[in-house]
């Protein structure tokens, strides 16, 4: 584990502001301003660097679909085994009697991930999709 140094400053903010700021603190469960602070910071950061292509990246890819759908579920595992080098897991969950929902989780660019989740988002069949991204590297 390496040791980062620590650097103090300081910021005026205007009263009523700080206590908003306190009770979401409170709220969140945050120990101290300094923890909340710099998770909001480093959630400014990612948030600019995964709108960036070229940018590397981990993603979670949700999709609702009818299983029903004819050659969907082929269709869906036919462009996941063409990007298998961006494929981390896959969870299949049977939601109900027409309905599935697919969990992938992608590292890659922003970019390429982005076009596989449109890709698989696009096909007939698939109800809803949602993308998260997060660039790592901003976490440390």
């Amino acid at each position: 584990m390496t040791t980062q140094q620590l650097t103090r400053f300081g910021v005026s903010i205007d009263a009523d502001l700080i206590k908003k700021f306190d009770r979401y603190i409170l709220h969140a469960g945050y120990g101290t301003r300094s923890e909340a602070i710099r998770d909001l910071i480093r959630a400014r950061l990612v948030d600019e660097k995964v709108h960036d292509a070229g940018a590397q990246a981990t993603g979670v890819l949700s999709l609702v679909y009818d299983h029903h759908k004819r050659e969907l579920e082929d269709h869906l595992t036919g462009l996941q085994h063409d990007h298998h080098e961006m494929i981390i897991a896959t969870t299949h969950v049977h939601l109900d009697h027409h309905n599935c929902l697919e969990v992938i989780l992608l590292r890659g660019t922003v970019g390429k991930i982005k076009d596989i989740g449109a890709a698989l988002a696009s096909f007939k069949g698939v109800k809803h999709s949602s993308l998260s991204l997060t660039a790592t590297d901003e976490l440390r």
